[in-house]
């Protein structure tokens, strides 16, 4: 009963929660003219500024985007947001209609029907689930009712330990497995009383921390260097720039990528990011999509990757599936690949990627949390490696963005100081120059003799 997805069925699911979410702080702000805490919540998680831009944003927002919003609902409704309740309250009771149908087609009224809570808003949603049961209870007297202890995916890991005689799959071997950590997950001992320092002496660790990681950086420049002459040559031959990571790896090269057309006049396909989990992953935690291999192989596929281009995996564990799904298909291509990563244990596989930086930054401050030094070593070397190939490719005259892209009036600015720098004029001049010259430095600089 109502299992027909996210569109036409799956009624009190975090999809419809979250939808019934948006329909209602809209409807309610059409009417009445204000704009409720729920609202408030779900533009902040939306990265929406106002509600009209809420128009685009479900436009493009796919599942898991609006079944997100779920938890916002169910947080407003804390907070006693009566628009929030509501929709909780009506979710509530179209699941358990659906339920009593369903038991329907099983039993007489009269019978006993045992109704097992599953998903991840009744097992994790309290309140909700006992909402659920109070309403299918009043129409199903000898109802019994339970709730998953895990999640289903480990019926499917006892049936494959069943079918593997000697496989051992369990829970606890895959714990075990999880143990085997990368340095970047294991404890620094130098933050141990991190939640009881006073928050003076947390900044000097927390810097400290991050100067053991520029030094680490530093101890590997000779392949930076390597890397930047790898991507000078493809950039200058017609090929491109890949960066592909997962959560703020994937980020960090989306950023960096993003940064190069303003910064060098470079064609938006020179340099591009793949992030696991596609564009929505930039703002929101995608679940599992870090772990799907192929899913990598496919983005390198659709994006044409050649052997003219460079493929720079980007993971701090060193280990991430979707990373190494897309180094591989790369090779396949015959593009040049490396990985960028902070666990000096990793090695190549089948000859994959061909260069590994791995430079030995150690743990974080706060356990695992990859964000912090890890994430500060990545924008380093990153910075390098186009910085520095884009230095060669003859966009940077001394230290100045002579191929900037001067879009607005701050860049417009800092391109008629570079003008006026390079040939020697005053700023009105330089102006003119860059006027005649449609915002192009060097042609700007040509045409003043220079």
């Amino acid at each position: 009963m109502g299992g027909w997805g996210h569109i036409l069925g799956d009624k009190g699911s975090g999809f419809e929660i979250g939808l019934r979410g948006l329909k209602a702080v809209v409807c309610y702000f059409d009417r009445d003219g204000t704009w409720s805490r729920l609202g408030e919540r779900l533009l902040a998680a939306t990265t929406c500024n106002e509600p009209n831009d809420l128009i685009d944003w479900v436009a493009q927002a796919n599942k898991a985007a609006i079944a997100a919003l779920a938890v916002e609902v169910f947080a407003a409704s804390k907070q006693r947001d009566r628009i929030a309740r509501d929709v909780l309250k009506g979710a509530a009771s179209t699941l358990a209609k659906d339920a009593i149908d369903c038991a329907k087609k099983l039993a007489g009224k009269d019978e006993p029907i045992e109704f097992v809570l599953a998903g991840g808003v009744l097992r994790n949603q309290s309140t909700f689930a006992k909402a659920v049961r109070t309403e299918i209870r009043r129409h199903w007297a000898k109802a019994k009712i339970a709730k998953l202890k895990r999640d289903g995916v480990w019926g499917a890991i006892a049936f494959a330990q069943n079918l593997a005689t000697g496989m051992g799959v369990t829970e606890t071997t895959v714990a075990r497995k999880t143990q085997l950590l990368s340095p970047t997950e294991e404890r620094n001992l130098r933050s141990n009383c991190l939640d009881k320092l006073p928050v003076g002496k947390a900044i000097e660790l927390m810097l400290t921390e991050e100067a053991h990681g520029r030094k680490a950086v530093l101890a590997e420049r000779n392949k930076i260097e390597r890397l930047v002459g790898w991507v000078a040559k493809a950039l200058k031959n017609g090929g491109r720039l890949f960066y592909v990571g997962a959560g703020t790896s994937g980020r960090l090269g989306v950023l960096d990528a993003s940064e190069c057309p303003p910064t060098f006049r470079a064609n938006p396909e020179q340099v591009q990011g793949i992030i696991a989990g596609g564009p929505q992953a930039l703002t929101q935690a995608i679940e599992g999509a870090e772990d799907d291999l192929e899913a990598g192989k496919r983005a390198i596929g659709f994006r044409g990757v050649n052997k003219k281009d460079v493929v720079i995996g980007i993971a701090a564990s060193g280990r991430t599936s979707f990373v190494w799904g897309a180094m591989e298909g790369a090779n396949a291509r015959g593009a040049r690949t490396a990985l960028v990563c902070f666990n000096p244990h990793i090695r190549r596989r089948a000859g994959v990627p061909q260069l590994i930086l791995a430079p030995t930054i150690g743990p974080e401050v706060l356990t695992g949390s990859t964000r912090l030094k890890a994430g500060t070593a990545t924008k380093l070397i990153l910075n390098c490696i186009t910085t520095l190939a884009m230095v060669r490719l003859g966009k940077v005259t001394s230290n100045l963005m002579v191929d900037l892209d001067p879009k607005n009036e701050k860049l417009r600015a800092r391109a008629v100081r570079i003008v006026q720098t390079l040939a020697g004029t005053d700023a009105t001049t330089a102006q003119a120059a860059m006027v005649q010259a449609d915002w192009v430095v060097k042609d700007a600089v040509r045409r003043l003799g220079c």
